[in-house]
């Protein structure tokens, strides 16, 4: 194996230097509990509160319109949940390409009574906001948009969706886990009531995210105990996780502009060198509207875990679809909702460029993908995909 190089950001971030650094007294030497009035409580108190206000301020949001979670998972459950049960009845709109945190949410709220509407896609896996106006119904209780697909990339008009639940009256929750942190996100701007958010695709520790919940909007908890949170989210908060989200989240908003430009670039050139060395490839998602680092491509009539598995022995991590449906050999549901053919579907493989991510990465993968496709598809029978 003569190099490694990780194109995986999308699924997880190796944690920053300076993350780990700040995080590591909390390991250790401050180790109360941040309810606690003593000494100790109050010195890991006074850690969360830094690391919310920085947050807040990111997001430029209230610092007490945020609850910390275990991940986005949850954050996408809290969210549509919460939304959800505290009105109790009602109809729900989602799309048909959300991260199964949200999907999965909206099938239990469907066995318990509430109506949803799956919204379809086009063929970039861009939701169009007039279907959302049309689904509109006046019983309909929330909505919930994520604001780009952890697999092709596409960035959705959330602004323009925000301004219909706006004008309806309807609460809107967007799942911003792979767009928080590397592209602009406002709250305000952009009409959400509440947010999910996570740290470890930014550079942070993993076991930690966030809910942004709009001051006055009405929710539930999901999880019952003590007083934590405003009484929003029981359990004793991560003080070293929440500590490391916090820089994370600073260190964004130092970084996360440059980067993108840079790694924008590099995901371009990756696709070029791909297009250029590859017959009967595609670029799944939307052409520009698109995460910075991420590029779907498409390997007609191969299969992807073979791709990924080839890749892998050349030292190179990249995905086939999403993390949370790794081993599953059937295509990607949001490949199926964009009206992906079976026969390109089933070879897409995921490359998402981070911040470690070089120009002489991107050459070698570019090279090794031609390579391993080729091996690939002289062993196979044409079709037999």
């Amino acid at each position: 194996m003569s190099r490694r190089v990780y194109l995986d950001h999308n699924a997880s971030t190796p944690v920053h230097p300076e993350v780990l650094a700040e995080m590591l007294p909390y390991f250790g030497d401050v180790y109360g509990n941040p309810s606690s009035v003593h000494g100790f409580g109050r010195e890991a108190r006074a850690a969360v509160d830094v690391a919310r206000e920085r947050i807040a301020a990111f997001l430029r949001v209230r610092p007490d319109e945020l609850v910390f979670t275990s991940g986005g998972t949850e954050s996408d459950n809290f969210g549509l949940k919460g939304l959800a049960l505290a009105r109790g009845s009602g109809h729900l709109i989602t799309s048909t390409i959300e991260h199964h945190a949200v999907l999965r949410s909206a099938q239990a709220l469907e066995a318990l009574g509430f109506a949803v509407t799956y919204l379809p896609v086009d063929q970039t896996g861009m939701i169009d906001p007039d279907d959302v106006r049309r689904a509109l119904r006046p019983d309909t209780i929330a909505i919930s948009i994520m604001h780009a697909n952890s697999e092709v990339g596409t960035i959705q008009p959330v602004r323009a969706i925000g301004v219909l639940a706006r004008e309806a009256g309807v609460p809107f929750h967007v799942d911003a886990v792979q767009t928080f942190g590397k592209i602009d996100v406002d709250v305000d701007a952009l009409g959400i009531d509440a947010l999910s958010f996570s740290s470890h695709k930014i550079y942070g520790p993993k076991g930690i995210a966030g809910l942004y919940i709009r001051r006055g909007t009405k929710m539930v908890s999901i999880q019952h105990g003590g007083e934590h949170e405003r009484r929003r989210r029981a359990g004793t908060e991560n003080v070293p996780g929440i500590v490391g989200l916090g820089k994370a989240v600073e260190i964004r908003g130092r970084d996360m502009r440059a980067e993108a430009e840079r790694v924008t670039a590099l995901r371009d050139r990756l696709w070029e060198g791909i297009r250029t060395r590859v017959p009967e490839v595609r670029l799944n998602g939307h052409p520009t509207e698109r995460l910075p680092g991420t590029a779907n491509i498409g390997y007609r009539n191969v299969e992807s875990e073979s791709i990924v598995l080839g890749l892998d022995l050349k030292g190179i991590a990249v995905s086939a679809g999403s993390a949370c449906t790794a081993g599953n050999v059937e295509p990607s549901h949001v490949l199926v909702a964009m009206g992906v053919p079976l026969d390109w579907a089933m070879g897409a493989v995921r490359s998402s460029l981070g911040r470690s991510t070089t120009a002489e990465d991107v050459e070698y993968v570019a090279a090794s993908v031609a390579e391993v496709v080729a091996k690939v598809r002289k062993a196979m029978p044409v079709g037999a995909a």
